[in-house]
């Protein structure tokens, strides 16, 4: 039996640098929907529901011993004159993949998924996801995939501007801007392995993690860590908060209202109006070399057919406009093998075992 009845999808630790004075007991929070700032709402109230996780006190266990490293690092790098080390990134690295995987709104995601994947199939509804069936299926993701951004380069951002880096809901936010923009890439799912990968987490108000991969973009930094001076930066940082929270956002200080609330006005729109598609297929009656053909449909017309198959796919937008520190690399690289992989980066291309072999292909020619 879990100890802690009441039980965190973002952890206390987490959004203690974003409460008033980083003293955890009060934070700010601002509400997309209603567009208003809720001023000095008890901290510990944010981003927890009973059983989260369920009952399980080994799950428990693990999820502090992950908080408590993600802790003990944020501490350090918060610290005037930190330096960058491989710990640092590690625990970075972890506790993104962790929180990307936990939050409320990825596990509400899932089971709204799998609800519409299943039900043309299920007819009657007899099975369904609930929202502590997708948290433990993501916690099993977690547990079996843990190295899966460990080559992604982490770069620590200073904010010498006035405007406060912004957190939210659902902080961990996954882009590729990359395969938001290419051609041969664009409309496509998001993944983990995905050349081109951007991994994003505000720390505090002045301080955010980004992982990227360093065979498709360059970042100025210096020792890890790389200065920011345009206010401009910080809102396309800020936007991907905005896009991705699924009700709150959360600020430091009441300072920012005003400047908070025409953000919110300007680019609410960019929100994208549902976070998956569902497509469905059935056999068009034409076989060729042993590979059968598939053509798309509408879902009554699925639920008509005899057989097919159901595919979900994760919608992904690219921001109004992308920081412009984040360059592209000269002779980048990603791995293709013409297949439904898609392009992934040199380390899952020589784990992966595929009928077909990768080749290096350049992403920016």
């Amino acid at each position: 039996m879990a100890s802690n009845k009441n039980q965190h999808f973002v952890p206390k630790c987490y959004l203690k640098p974003f409460t008033f004075g980083g003293e955890g007991a009060a934070i700010n929070v601002y509400n997309i929907d209603r567009q208003r700032l809720i001023i000095n709402a008890p901290a510990k109230n944010q981003c927890s529901r009973d059983y989260f996780y369920g009952r399980d006190d080994e799950l428990e266990k693990a999820i502090q011993s992950i908080e408590q490293a993600y802790g003990a690092v944020l501490k350090e790098v918060l610290a005037p004159g930190c330096k960058l080390n491989a710990h640092h990134q590690y625990v970075l690295q972890l506790f993104w993949l962790f929180q990307y995987l936990r939050t409320e709104g990825a596990s509400r995601r899932s089971a709204e998924m799998f609800a519409e994947m299943v039900e043309p199939v299920n007819g009657d509804g007899s099975y369904s996801l609930s929202i502590k069936d997708a948290v433990e299926s993501a916690m099993h993701v977690f547990a079996n995939e843990m190295k899966v951004v460990s080559d992604l380069k982490i770069c620590l951002l200073r904010n010498s501007t006035d405007t406060p880096f912004v957190t939210s809901d659902d902080p961990a936010v996954l882009t590729n801007r990359w395969q938001l923009e290419d051609r041969r890439t664009r409309g496509g799912s998001l993944g983990l392995r995905g050349a081109g990968a951007i991994l994003l987490l505000p720390l505090s108000p002045k301080v955010y993690c980004l992982g990227y991969d360093s065979d498709v973009y360059r970042i100025p930094s210096e020792s890890g860590w790389l200065t920011l001076r345009k206010v401009s930066d910080i809102e396309a940082l800020n936007e991907f908060q905005l896009m991705n929270c699924r009700a709150n956002l959360f600020v430091g200080g009441s300072e920012y209202a005003d400047e908070l609330h025409h953000f919110v006005g300007k680019f609410k729109c960019r929100r994208p109006e549902a976070r998956h598609v569902i497509n469905f297929a059935v056999f068009d009656g034409e076989e060729t070399d042993g590979h059968r053909r598939f053509k798309v449909v509408s879902k009554p017309e699925f639920e008509q057919a005899q057989g097919g198959f159901v595919h979900a796919q994760s919608i992904s937008l690219p921001p109004s406009q992308w920081p412009s520190f984040l360059l592209r690399r000269h002779k980048s690289s990603a791995y293709y093998n013409g297949t439904g992989l898609g392009y992934v980066r040199q380390m899952h291309a020589a784990l992966i075992d595929p009928v077909q072999p990768f080749i290096k292909v350049a992403p920016y020619s």
